[in-house]
């Protein structure tokens, strides 16, 4: 079922959470399902960064089971089935190096580079009308799933709003639409500023244990540029393979909250990396 065992713990705790929201939106009045909602929004980012990496190697080795785990992506992250494929691997990840061209692009038309609220917003604003662009030009097959499971998926939605609209929008609509923007934020904080036509110099790091646990191995970014057919699990090891080719200067700390989970490492020649030990004589 799994193509990989790594998957299993991460999966589980992702489907478990979603069928606890779908418990509360039951049982629970308004006044206790949002601080519940509210309590789920970090987890959520965290979420929008494992939707990611099953859009490039899919979790499960049958497809109907990858299209129902979307769907459950889809109700915690706002990014309906087949929306990740079409704007980020079909479209950023063929254009990230050309910002004129880039569908999470991080500069404006006159070339200027956008603050974090000014290019999440953008993205956000911008993702569907984007990924139909995309489908309607090149990708016909995978359109017609992305309509179909988006129909399907807004279907469930609208049951739930059906059911209990305050509940829904507590529990699910608000959350979308959150989720959509914090994952538009996400490729912000990888990309910004670094205008360069060189793989290895386009993509900031973060090697931080916390920030790669929560957000499976997310920060390494370049090793996930550079081959993103490798999965997130591999990803340390493939980036020690590449370290060497990585400018110092690209490794970051992680934004807050994660900064509250230990410490980032950075290599030699990075201005905040720790000095090397001197061998006793």
């Amino acid at each position: 079922m799994f193509k990989y065992k790594a998957d299993i713990f991460p999966i589980t705790l992702i489907v478990a959470s979603f069928w606890l929201d779908v418990v509360v939106f039951f049982v629970a009045p308004w006044f206790v399902a949002l601080p519940w909602a509210v309590a789920g929004l970090l987890p959520k980012a965290c979420i929008c960064a494992w939707n990611h990496h099953h859009q490039h190697v899919a979790t499960f080795r049958q497809k109907y089971l990858n299209r129902a785990l979307e769907v459950v992506y889809a109700l915690q992250t706002g990014a309906l089935p087949m929306a990740w494929e079409l704007h980020h691997n079909a479209g950023h990840h063929v254009n990230y190096l050309d910002q004129t061209k880039d569908e999470s692009r991080w500069k404006t038309l006159s070339g200027r580079t956008m603050g974090w609220l000014e290019y999440s917003f953008s993205v956000w604003a911008t993702a569907y009308p984007r990924i139909w662009a995309k489908a309607k030009q090149s990708h016909p097959k995978k359109r017609q799933q992305f309509v179909l499971w988006g129909i399907i998926t807004l279907l469930v939605v609208a049951a739930f709003v059906a059911w209990n609209p305050i509940n829904a929008l507590i529990l699910f609509v608000a959350p979308m639409a959150i989720g959509l923007f914090v994952t538009s934020w996400h490729t912000y904080y990888h990309h910004a500023g670094l205008d360069s036509d060189d793989e290895y110099e386009a993509t900031w790091n973060i090697v931080h244990t916390g920030y790669n646990v929560l957000t499976g191995n997310l920060g390494y970014h370049t090793a996930h540029h550079v081959r993103c057919t490798v999965h997130w699990s591999e990803l340390p090891a493939f980036h020690d393979t590449i370290a060497d080719r990585i400018p110092a200067r690209l490794y970051r700390r992680p934004c807050f909250p994660f900064t509250l989970l230990g410490k980032a490492s950075y290599p030699q020649g990075h201005p905040k990396a720790q000095p090397q030990a001197v061998a006793a004589k």
